[in-house]
């Protein structure tokens, strides 16, 4: 007997929407080894990628606002931050608001390593997800926005994040 047959499940949930979930998990775990192993290449992990790709759409932001951007804690960005510094990737700046803040910055190192980073991502995608027509990307995309903004209506109504 599998475990599923074990848990109650509600009636109005439907076990194709709990079989998605798990193949949603599941390819984001896929998602998430195989570009861990794409960046190792240029000496980088997803989340220190995720840090400086975002830079490149925004610089000056304050490791608070970056935490909330990439959904982790402040600690935990606190620690990317100190270690992309070391690599010289980025830099800190005093924030003249508020001494206790520092502005985030890329250097030309980490400029040109988040570079690398979204071109790998590309390449990925494009090979890919890239390889769905047209039609099914837009699918796919407006049932992801669609149950993005089901979470959020769920997180929300539960007090959370």
């Amino acid at each position: 007997m599998s475990k599923l047959a074990k848990i109650p499940v509600d009636p109005a949930q439907s076990v194709d929407a709990i079989r998605v979930w798990f193949r949603l998990l599941r390819l984001h775990a896929r998602l998430t080894v195989a570009m861990a192993e794409r960046l190792r290449t240029i000496g980088i992990s997803v989340p220190q990628c995720d840090v400086l790709t975002t830079l490149t759409e925004r610089e000056g932001l304050s490791q608070q606002e970056l935490a909330k951007r990439l959904y982790v804690t402040k600690g935990n960005i606190s620690g990317l931050i100190d270690r992309l510094e070391m690599a010289g990737f980025v830099e800190r700046r005093d924030l003249a608001a508020d001494r206790r803040s520092h502005a985030i910055f890329l250097t030309p190192s980490g400029r040109e390593k988040a570079l690398q980073g979204i071109a790998i991502q590309h390449d990925y995608v494009s090979a890919t997800l890239g390889q769905l027509v047209q039609g099914d990307i837009q699918d796919l995309d407006r049932l992801l926005v669609k149950t993005r903004d089901l979470i959020r209506l769920e997180n929300e109504r539960k007090g959370l994040a």
